[in-house]
C-alpha cells in the first residue's frame, strides 16, 4: 500500500512540475514575442495565454494545493 501513496505523491509533484514548465513557457512566449515585435503582444495572445495559465494553475492547485506558484505567476508581466 505505501507504494501506492509513493507513486500517488510522485504523480502529484510531476503533474505540479509540468504546470510551473508551463507558465513560465507562457510568459518567455509572451516576453519573447514583445522583443522581437518591439510592442507587447496582441491583446488576443494576451487574453489566450492568461486562460491556458489559469488551466495550468487550477491543475497545479487540485495536485498540489498551497504552493508559491499562483503568487509568483501573478508577478509576471
Amino acid at each position: 500500500m505505501q507504494q501506492d501513496e509513493e507513486l500517488k505523491e510522485m504523480l502529484r509533484d510531476l503533474v505540479w512540475l509540468n504546470a510551473v514548465i508551463a507558465t513560465e513557457l507562457i510568459q518567455i512566449t509572451e516576453n519573447t514575442s514583445a522583443i522581437l515585435r518591439k510592442t507587447a503582444p496582441p491583446e488576443t495572445c494576451i487574453a489566450e495565454h492568461a486562460a491556458l495559465r489559469a488551466t495550468a494553475l487550477d491543475i497545479a492547485d487540485r495536485y498540489k494545493p498551497g504552493t508559491m506558484l499562483r503568487q509568483h505567476v501573478g508577478k509576471h508581466q
